[in-house]
């Protein structure tokens, strides 16, 4: 039995998939695009295709972004669903250091 409320899991894995900085550029780039494919995104990074495609995979089973495929190639977006689950889950952490009281 986990010691861990699902909001708490679920947060930790948000944080874990933004954990790095190739994570977050890929972020960034589907929230400039919108939408791109996985071959678009290697071009705008500094790294191999196999490496972008990894970091995909952990944003996708984040369930940070989604992909549909299309052929042989796979179209990436942000999950709008989660996207907002995650904001509000991190909003609430972040707000409440508002209401905390204060420290030393």
């Amino acid at each position: 039995m986990s010691t861990y409320t699902n909001k708490e899991a679920q947060l930790a894995q948000f944080a874990k998939a933004l954990g790095h900085p190739a994570r977050v550029a890929i972020i960034s780039l589907l929230l400039k695009k919108q939408t791109c494919i996985c071959g678009d995104i290697v071009d705008e990074l500094p790294l191999s295709q196999s490496t972008v495609s990894q970091h995909l995979k952990e944003l996708k089973e984040a369930g940070i972004i989604k992909g549909e495929i299309d052929g042989v190639k796979t179209c990436y977006c942000i999950d709008e669903t989660n996207w907002s689950k995650m904001s509000v889950l991190f909003n609430k952490m972040f707000d409440s250091i508002m209401i905390a009281k204060k420290c030393c």
